[in-house]
């Protein structure tokens, strides 16, 4: 579908008080993506196929791209779970240092993890900024996240911001997190937040073994994409995807690529959020 016609789909979709809000948000929001050069749109709403170009000849083959390849028309109809609407709220809801803390939760959840100053906090922010009242507290300072942090988005799932791991981690680090990981009903899909511009470190192995060790299912997001050349980015993506492929059993085997700074990537990680709690259906043939 062309751009014109995309665009009216959208207008079906959303609601018009939010595409009226969304006409602030630059990039954030699908709408104002739709306006930019198709060569550009790409870039922003697909970056790893768009790194496909930076890669010798034969070496995309070893990239899962397409594994989850929904449409725009997929990606615009996901936005809406991230878009605040009459009854649809979207909300910090509370912290928690212990389990038994946690709130009560009938809703598919998502949790967010990753080490110290790997940008967790700024992805979250980004996934909801089409929320601007959302309040996503982001520090320059690595381990700013002390606790679990809980986000209900409507009646459609639950987000949770974990602490970063490493530098600065809280004391009882594993102890918490080993303790959700495991027990956690609701506990949908673990996204394992990597710098992009650096790779794997041996910090990120306390996750991984986690989320290995209790057969979890995970996703490996790779932040910070704006840090690095494309060059040096598809090179860091081929060892990571190698890594994936190679040494993992229950991560997917597509790789998110994101920024946070230019939403490269957002909408995309939005509509598979929305795709893997149950609120988005995509036709099978898209699905690899």
């Amino acid at each position: 579908m062309g751009m014109p016609g995309l665009s009216a789909t959208l207008a079906g979709l959303v609601p018009r008080r939010a595409l009226g809000a969304r006409a602030q948000l630059g990039p954030a929001a699908v709408a104002q993506v739709l306006r930019l050069p198709e060569r550009q749109q790409k870039g922003l709403v697909f970056p790893l196929q768009e790194l496909e170009r930076s890669m010798v000849p034969g070496a995309s083959s070893k990239l899962h791209v397409r594994t989850f390849d929904p449409s725009l028309e997929d990606i615009a109809r996901a936005e809406a779970a991230f878009c605040p609407a009459p009854g649809h709220r979207i909300d910090y809801v509370s912290s928690a240092e212990r389990l038994d803390h946690a709130p009560a939760s009938s809703r598919p959840e998502v949790c967010f993890i990753g080490r110290s100053n790997v940008g967790k906090s700024s992805l979250i922010k980004a996934l909801f900024s089409l929320t601007p009242e959302v309040e996503v507290r982001v520090s320059k300072k690595p381990g700013h996240t002390k606790k679990m942090n809980f986000f209900q988005v409507g009646k459609y799932f639950t987000l949770v911001d974990m602490p970063g791991y490493g530098f600065k981690a809280p004391k009882d680090f594993v102890d918490m997190v080993e303790a959700y990981l495991k027990e956690r009903p609701t506990l949908t899909r673990t996204f394992l937040l990597v710098d992009g511009a650096v790779g794997i470190q041996k910090a990120d192995n306390i996750a991984i073994e986690m989320c290995e060790e209790f057969a979890l299912p995970y996703v490996m997001v790779l932040t910070k994409i704006d840090k690095a050349s494309k060059g040096y980015l598809a090179k860091q993506v081929l060892q990571i995807q190698e890594f994936v492929d190679t040494q993992t059993q229950g991560c997917f085997p597509q790789l998110f690529p994101v920024s946070s700074v230019t939403y490269s990537g957002i909408h995309l990680l939005r509509c598979f959020i929305a795709y893997i709690t149950g609120n988005l259906h995509i036709n099978s043939s898209q699905l690899g």
